[in-house]
């Protein structure tokens, strides 16, 4: 009997989209690349120091590589959610971010993303959730500050494409149908970081049902991590 309750439960469960989707929290954030710790120390000077973290971001970009985004994906109209009807089962087409929109953090032009000239390039991406319409018709933006200290430490930050994640990538259709998705990507560019200090920045994004200040959620809207450039 057990058995059956469970396969009669199954059978009212969609592979396709989440039975309870008005109890989805907003979206967390996270980063590339990954560290434990989220505690970022190297020497420009010293390769092997911040070798692993460009050789990460490399191997995370390649889903994003120019050819492979113009073969599997479509270009979209800027500013505008990608809508697309169908029945749930039905695969979507999926934008195109291709890695070069993310210029001076691309990796293509500095191949270091900035680690050698101790001008980091740190890539920050919002969870999916499917179904979200980030934003609710106006674009998420990307900001970063000090956590704590003095705001002279932390100096210029650059954004790529843009400080913001445009509406054209969403909603997203979940995993079974939105085959060739790649999340949108904020690249940061920390070109004025104070050397030889721990310097602890926030980058979080902003925009309407957005939490980024929870007290116990370090990832919910934002995401801390700490720079020590040698």
């Amino acid at each position: 009997m057990f058995a059956l309750c469970i396969y009669g439960l199954l059978l009212t469960i969609s592979p396709y989209v989440p039975t309870y989707r008005d109890r989805v929290f907003p979206p967390g954030v996270t980063i590339r690349p990954l560290e434990t710790g989220f505690h970022y120390t190297f020497n420009s000077s010293e390769t092997d120091t911040w070798a692993p973290y460009t050789e990460a971001l490399h191997t995370f970009l390649e889903a994003y590589d120019d050819n492979k985004q113009r073969a599997t994906n479509v270009e979209c109209t800027p500013g505008r959610y990608f809508i697309q009807e169908g029945e749930e089962y039905e695969e979507r087409k999926a934008c195109q971010f291709r890695r070069s929109m993310l210029k001076n953090c691309s990796g293509i032009e500095d191949p270091s993303f900035g680690f050698s000239t101790g001008k980091p390039c740190i890539l920050l991406k919002m969870n999916r959730i499917v179904g979200f319409k980030a934003g609710y018709g106006t674009p998420i933006t990307v900001s970063c500050g000090l956590h704590r200290g003095n705001e002279s430490q932390l100096g210029t930050v650059h954004f790529y494409p843009e400080n913001y994640f445009d509406l054209m990538y969403y909603p997203y259709y979940g995993k079974l149908t939105h085959v060739n998705y790649t999340s949108p990507l904020v690249a940061m560019h920390f070109t004025e970081l104070t050397p030889h200090q721990d310097i602890t920045i926030q980058c979080k994004i902003n925009g309407r049902d957005i939490i980024n200040d929870h007290k116990t959620d370090r990832f919910l809207g934002r995401v801390i991590f700490t720079m020590n450039i040698g």
